[in-house]
């Protein structure tokens, strides 16, 4: 796939994920316009699969929906609203941490800027990212298996980690698709485009793809 491709590959990716669910964190984004919350899903997802990030992100969000509540809950009560969530006992240490960071340091608010999220202990570029794009509508781009995998096979580039796969996307990837590559990947990953067995026969993308 050449950069000129994109654009017709970006159209027929959006009419292609309109059938199936948007990603777990995007809905919460889309229901909440909150990017506390965000940041609290987007740590919750990790090795975890949509269909538990989702009620987990709920129950949660039910007891403490601001860091000064998250702190007043004890560890345990967590442990419970988020579980069978991946590494959930890391995660609810990670998110008191957080919340902990944001009152001392940003007044109870999360930062907007990438640099300054990728300072909360246990936030990494896919997270911040997302927390940018879909918490503060900021141009950024995230990047995840998905994203990574599906590139490098389209031949859209060729990398060998995710965040090489950010950093190329950057210099290449028409700003104007940065917000939305992330949700049109993972959810055409999730449900077409797997790793073992993509269904090229019957991709929409099957003729702009290198099938690398």
């Amino acid at each position: 796939m050449d950069s000129a491709q994109i654009h017709e590959c970006i159209k027929l990716l959006t009419e292609a994920v309109r059938q199936w669910q948007s990603p777990a964190v995007t809905i919460v984004s889309q229901r909440e316009g909150n990017p506390f919350k965000v940041l609290i899903s987007c740590i919750l997802s990790l090795r975890t699969q949509d269909k538990t990030t989702g009620p987990a992100s709920e129950r949660l969000f039910a007891l403490a929906d601001t860091p000064e509540k998250m702190v007043e809950l004890a560890p345990d009560v967590i442990e419970k609203a988020i579980y069978p969530v991946g590494f959930y006992r890391n995660k609810t240490k990670q998110i008191i941490g957080i919340c902990h960071t944001l009152l001392d340091a940003y007044q109870g608010k999360v930062p907007d800027d990438l640099n300054e999220l990728l300072k909360l202990k246990g936030v990494g570029r896919k997270t911040a990212n997302l927390v940018v794009t879909l918490g503060f509508a900021k141009p950024g781009i995230c990047v995840d298996t998905h994203v990574h995998r599906i590139c490098n096979r389209w031949g859209y580039v060729a990398t060998k980690t995710p965040e090489e796969t950010e950093f190329t996307l950057r210099n290449k990837l028409p700003r104007e698709y940065w917000l939305q590559i992330n949700d049109l990947l993972v959810t055409f990953g999730q449900n077409h485009c797997s790793p073992l067995s993509p269904r090229c026969s019957t991709c929409p993308l099957a003729g702009l793809c290198d099938r690398v």
